[in-house]
Formats: structure tokens, sequence, C-alpha cells
């Protein structure tokens, strides 16, 4: 029997085959590019998703020699299509950093406040989320709109590409800004101020529920079994909070993917005002009965793939040559110690705690001696600054943070992980399953079936603890004026950025 996660980013999609031991017996990868058909808009193209996700499925799944029991999705929040009911895409994917729909955004704000908003949804007011870009749908391309059967996320675009009824987890409908955060169901009010029938969006069920069963055509389509049952997923932030065992308040996983995100779970729903003023929400986990909140950065993997694309020439030259993964010729014999500049990783707007859609990256402290490897510390210092600030915000809310779990393919960089414990005091501890979302889908899977009671004997079964990056005194000393001087760049440059 094997178990199949799949996790579905914003520039890539992954499946990874497990045993129900917690052994990987397949795994694939493709990656897509986002698209910028104007400043501050960014998209997919849902023919590159979908036809990396069937290419994945099916490489994933034969190289485990098939034997795929369960389907559990992980993926990216927010992210919507508007499809036909012939499930024809009618429209690019609007990603979450897309800021087109600021007016919309503000206009439910003024209609229904932003406390009231918090209150039923758990989402601070923002453009990142999904109902405000249906807003813009409707008004700024009414053909698209009045022909669309219903706007899906990717967990249901897959489903109702492999003949399901499409169905919505809670926690991905809780990053709609359209659900009601404590009953579980489309928010009414929510839906009636946007203008939307709940009839477009698919139907809300638990993480872990059975979506269907895979009939023959679809299964040979994709290079599985007949009767492989799919079963709801998730959020990646919370399905990678899972699969790295984050299942009892008080626990944080540190995800190191194109985003990172901070995970942290809670029994109840936290709404406070200092969640809300630091644009933290709060909405179901994956987890039965519990909740989540999360703290993010949305440039963090793409910065140093946009280092690559862009000036990497000499470090994939070196990579080949040397038979080595670019990343660790990238990220290899950096100077010691700080290296004296303030990158802020904005490249795709700001996450929480600004949430500032129009924010934009800059390099503070440029000089005539500034080298390559000077500028790539500075690049992953700047996202230890941006952790930093997160972890601090929240900690001002009340959630008190002792460590944290790194997972993702940064998690795999001694270097990284250690200029994080440096910088933020917080020991950083690797996993023994980098990719956790993808665990999290082989979780849900087995549970579903039986193979394990529920997901915290699950977790127990599979997730153990690694190597412990603990923070260096001296080090840390040496950040803090640093530090300091970060948390003060963004508010200075604020003016100037938004006139750019």
């Amino acid at each position: 029997m094997h178990l199949m996660g799949l996790d579905v980013g914003s520039t890539g999609v992954k499946a990874v085959v497990f045993t129900p031991e917690g052994d990987i017996v397949g795994s694939a990868y493709r990656e897509y590019p986002e698209v910028y058909p104007e400043s501050g808009w960014i998209e997919l193209r849902p023919d590159d998703v979908w036809a990396g996700v069937q290419a994945v499925i099916r490489e994933a799944a034969a190289q485990a020699g098939g034997d795929v029991r369960s389907l559990a999705i992980s993926a990216l929040g927010e992210a919507f299509t508007p499809v036909a009911q012939d499930g024809s895409f009618l429209y690019n994917t609007t990603v979450s950093p897309d800021g087109r729909a600021t007016e919309q955004t503000e206009r439910l704000g003024e209609a229904l406040g932003a406390e009231r908003i918090f209150a039923l949804t758990g989402m601070p007011l923002s453009a990142s989320f999904t109902l405000p870009k249906l807003i813009w749908m409707r008004e700024k391309l009414p053909k698209v709109h009045r022909r669309t059967w219903k706007y899906l996320l990717w967990p249901e675009l897959i489903q109702l590409k492999l003949g399901l009824t499409p169905r919505i987890d809670h926690s991905l409908a809780g990053r709609t800004m359209a659900f009601n955060v404590r009953t579980r169901e489309w928010s009414g009010e929510m839906l009636e101020a946007a203008g939307i029938p709940a009839e477009m969006l698919a139907e809300p069920i638990a993480s872990g529920e059975v979506v269907g069963e895979l009939s023959e055509d679809a299964a040979s389509a994709v290079g599985l079994e007949p009767g492989c049952i799919v079963v709801a997923g998730g959020h990646d932030q919370p399905m990678n909070a899972l699969g790295a065992g984050v299942v009892k308040p008080g626990m944080c996983v540190d995800g190191m993917g194109t985003v990172e995100c901070i995970t942290v779970a809670f029994d109840e729903p936290v709404l406070t005002d200092a969640m809300r003023t630091h644009n933290y929400g709060c909405y179901p986990h994956v987890v039965a009965g519990q909740y989540a909140t999360i703290a993010y950065n949305y440039s963090c993997g793409s910065l140093l793939r946009w280092w690559r694309d862009h000036f990497g020439a000499q470090e994939l030259a070196e990579a080949r040559m040397r038979q080595m993964d670019v990343w660790d010729v990238i990220l290899e014999d950096l100077p010691e110690g700080p290296s004296g500049l303030l990158w802020l990783p904005y490249f795709a707007g700001s996450g929480t705690p600004w949430l500032d859609p129009h924010a934009k990256g800059a390099i503070l402290g440029l000089t005539l001696d500034t080298d390559r490897k000077r500028l790539v510390k500075a690049l992953i210092e700047g996202t230890c600054y941006e952790l930093d600030l997160n972890i601090r915000a929240l900690e001002e809310a009340g959630v008190k943070i002792d460590r944290l779990r790194a997972t993702g393919g940064g998690s795999r960089s001694d270097t990284w992980l250690q200029l994080k414990a440096d910088i933020t005091g917080k020991p950083v501890v690797r996993l023994n399953v980098s990719e956790s979302g993808c665990q999290a889908g082989a979780i849900l899977g087995g549970v579903a079936l039986g193979v394990w009671r529920d997901v915290r004997q699950a977790t127990r079964d599979l997730v153990m603890e690694g190597k412990v990056f603990s923070p260096r005194k001296a080090a840390g000393q040496a950040y803090d004026e640093l530090r300091s001087v970060y948390a003060e760049t963004w508010p200075a440059l604020r003016e100037i950025t938004h006139r750019l």
C-alpha cells in the first residue's frame, strides 16, 4: 500500500509517495512560471499547472511501482481560477500576492468594517484574499464572470479534472475571506456584500473527508489505479504544520518554500485586536477541531530563484562542473558575520505584519566593495530579519514561540538555519522529512484508510526531530543593532515606495 501527497505551490508542484512506515518510494517535481500581465498583477497559467500536476502524479506513482491507495492535496491559499461547467479554464489563476483588488478591498471595509470582517472570517482586511479579487472579476471582466460556473482553488480544480464533484476543505475556505470561521460555512453576510452567490463556490468539507474514488478513466489519465480515494487536504501552511507534527496548541513550524511561513496551532479561534492589527488571520487547521494562524513573507525561496535566474550564470556553470546542486553553490563560502547590508524581501509585496500589496524590495548599504557573496548573505539575512519581525509581532499578540521546526527546500541549508537561529534567538530544528506538506497528504489519506487511528498517532510514528541549530550568543549580539534598524526600515521607505 502506498499513500500520495500532492503539493501545488506558486512556482511548482510536487508529488511524493510514502509507505505507511513513512519511507519515500516516489517523488516528482515540475516548475511553472508566474506571469505578470500588469504591474502588481501575478498569475499562473492553469494549463501549465494542470500539465505539471498530471506529470508529477504519473511519474511519482510509476517510481513507487503503483498501488497508490490515496491522494490528498496541499495547495497555495487564496489562488482561484474561474471555470466553465465543462471544466475549461476561463481565465488565469490569480494568486495571493496579486494586488489588483485594492479598491474592492477598501469598499468591502467601508461597507462592513475591518473589525466585523475579522470577527466573521478571522481574516484581516487585505487585497491578498480571494473575495476582493472575485469582486474585481465581476466588475472588470463581466463576460468572464457570467460564463463562470465555479470559482475554484487548486484542490477543487484537480478534483474536477479527475471527474469528482469539487469540494473545498475548511482551511482553504478560511483563506478566501468569505468563510465564517466559527460556523465553518460560507458567510452569507460577506458574499452578499461582495455580490457573489455561494453557488459559485465549492461545497466546504472538513480536511480528511473522502471526496470520492477515481474511476477507471480518471485513474488511467494520471497513472493511478481505479478506486484510489481522493481525500480533502488543505491550505499548504496548515498541511505543512501537520506534516511537521504541529498538532497541539503552541507548536510552530517554519515552512521555507517559495513563501516563508510560520504556522502555529490553537484549540479555539484567537480573534483579538492585536491579531487583527498585526494582520494575523485565524482559520481552521487541517487537524480536526483546531485553528491556526500564520505569519509569512511572500519572497523567500523565490528570491534565490530570482537570483539564480537573473544573476546566477556563474553559479549554474560551477554547479554543472562540480556536479552539485546550484543552491549549495550559491550559499557556500558566505562571509562571516553580518553583511552590513539590509535587503527588504518585498519582491511580491509584503506579507505580515505589514500586509502591503504595494511594498517593493530594496537593498540598503551598497558600497564599491560589495561583492556577490555579500549580496547573497544580505539576501538570506533579509528573510531572517523578516522572520524575526514576525516572531516579535506574534509574541506581542500573545503567541509564544519557543522553537522553530524547519521544513521545505530552504531547510536543507545549514547556513540558512544557523543564521535564522542567530538572528531570531530561537532554536531551529530540522525534521526528518523536508516535504512535510506532502507527508500531511499521506497522513490524511492513511487515516481515511485506517492505517492510523488519527493524525496524532500518525505524527508520533512519522515525525522526528533532527539536527538542532542553537542561537550563538556572540553572533546574535552582532545582529542586535541591525535587527532594530531593519524594523524601522519599511516604515521609513513606505511613502517613497508607494510613489514608485
